[in-house]
């Protein structure tokens, strides 16, 4: 069973910059679809970023061109470069892996992340 492990929350003012971490027990991105949702309270999780297994990038137009997901192969690592930072990007941040069988799909604990000055 693949275990995810997220990283990298935290306070941080309007403006700012946070890298998100999300450690894979083994090495799964060769067939999972990464992706990383966010859930605010009160509100439905919803996806901001996705990476396919052959590295093709899609997010949501809330986070374009702020946001950025990447991965190193050799640390079983997907990363969520988050920048220019809102208080409406305040909320949990969950990292999934979606395997090619639909029952193969699994999520991280969630770390905080809060945007306030």
């Amino acid at each position: 069973q693949v275990q995810l492990v997220e990283s990298g929350g935290g306070l941080v003012q309007p403006g700012g910059s946070l890298r998100l971490s999300c450690a894979a027990s083994r090495n799964i991105f060769s067939t999972y679809t990464m992706g990383w949702y966010r859930q605010a309270p009160g509100k439905e999780r919803e996806l901001v970023a996705t990476m396919f297994s052959g590295g093709t990038t899609k997010y949501a137009d809330s986070v374009k061109g702020r946001f950025t997901i990447s991965r190193d192969n050799a640390k079983n690592t997907v990363y969520l470069q988050m920048n220019s930072l809102k208080p409406e990007d305040t909320a949990v941040y969950y990292c999934n892996g979606q395997g090619p069988i639909s029952s193969w799909r699994v999520w991280g604990q969630g770390t905080q992340v809060t945007v306030s000055s």
